[in-house]
């Protein structure tokens, strides 16, 4: 069975929870394309609100960070996987994960 990421268990799992409710109290717009999010959407509705890493713990980013974290919608998270962006409004391609979408899942809603 493969390890957790830090952020998932041990002394880092206590402060990303507190961080999260920090950040869903105190920010509106998504990191990642600057538009509001709505916190009362729930997964698996795309659009719906999640913390996503500036810099992916997979590059070195601290699992647990407040200034490491910032509110996304679930979809925008997805889309820059693993990836850093310096300016994240204009998201640029950085790898060949990006593959053509078969629809805009950002105007999906879950019945």
């Amino acid at each position: 069975m493969p390890a957790l990421r830090p952020d998932k268990q041990g002394a880092h799992r206590t402060a990303f929870d507190k961080n999260k409710k920090r950040i869903l109290m105190t920010q509106d717009v998504c990191g990642i394309c600057g538009k509001p999010v709505n916190k009362n959407l729930k997964y698996p509705d795309p659009m719906s609100p999640v913390i996503d890493h500036i810099i992916p713990v997979s590059k070195g980013g601290n699992p647990s960070s407040l200034e490491n974290l910032q509110l996304s919608h679930m979809w925008c998270n997805r889309q820059k996987s693993d990836k850093i962006f310096k300016n994240q409004e204009e998201p640029k391609v950085l790898g060949n994960r990006n593959l053509p979408q078969s629809m805009d899942w950002r105007s999906y809603r879950s019945e």
